[in-house]
């Protein structure tokens, strides 16, 4: 019988790093589609380095960032008790980087496609900046919102290097379920491994399908 705890403790992963990078990512995602500022490409590259780096390499630099006897893991464990390394808070953290540009990109691309005008009527309405956004813009960019809030919650349940290397394999705190197959295949258990993986499977198929079919149907609506 498989032990169904490592679910648990992925999807609660994945639903706290989509909700944090979506408060995140709004206000960046904005920022990077209307800016001409000459910082903008650097804060690109930094949003965009999760695409292309190995999950090892981040997973080792923030191994060595929260370890407590670095400076900052040293800081944060004498001043405020915190522990990251090996800890759910640090998958947290982890997540949140590794998963920035699935959050980030979606909503960038959907702001850009906005007519500028829609932003200037807003304002000779009397709109504020935050009633333009809030009020405006988001709701007109409902599919781009909901692609980046299903690949960050897909792409944070299917994380492997990152949370290995931050947060181990500690049974009911940091044990998610790719951790678990990992396990099972080393242990040379095909049989539950093979149950983990066809449940991981199923629910980020069903997560997809389920954004493709509203992401259609948002299209068919704005099309009428």
């Amino acid at each position: 019988m498989i032990d169904l705890e490592p679910f648990w403790i992925t999807f609660k992963l994945a639903v706290i790093t989509t909700a944090i990078l979506f408060l995140i990512a709004v206000p960046v995602a904005y920022w990077l589609s209307g800016s001409k500022s000459k910082f903008k490409t650097f804060v690109e590259v930094i949003v965009s380095m999760p695409l292309v780096l190995p999950p090892s390499v981040i997973g080792f630099y923030l191994l060595l960032a929260f370890s407590p006897s670095q400076t900052f893991g040293k800081f944060l464990e004498e001043h405020f008790d915190i522990r990251l390394v090996f800890s759910f808070p640090g998958l947290v953290i982890a997540s949140l980087i590794y998963s920035l540009p699935f959050m980030v990109h979606p909503i960038q691309s959907g702001f850009a496609g906005l007519s500028p005008t829609l932003k200037e009527a807003s304002f000779s309405l009397g709109k504020s900046k935050w009633q333009t956004l809030t009020k405006v813009l988001l709701p007109n960019i409902k599919s781009s919102i909901l692609s980046g809030l299903v690949l960050t919650f897909a792409h944070t349940v299917g994380e492997f290097g990152v949370v290995l290397m931050i947060g181990g394999n500690i049974p009911g705190e940091t044990k998610v379920a790719s951790i678990a197959i990992y396990d099972e295949v080393e242990s040379m258990n095909y049989h539950n491994a093979n149950i983990y993986a066809v449940i991981l499977f199923a629910a980020t198929f069903i997560i997809l399908l389920s954004v493709y079919l509203t992401n259609h149907r948002l299209e068919k609506i704005r099309g009428i």
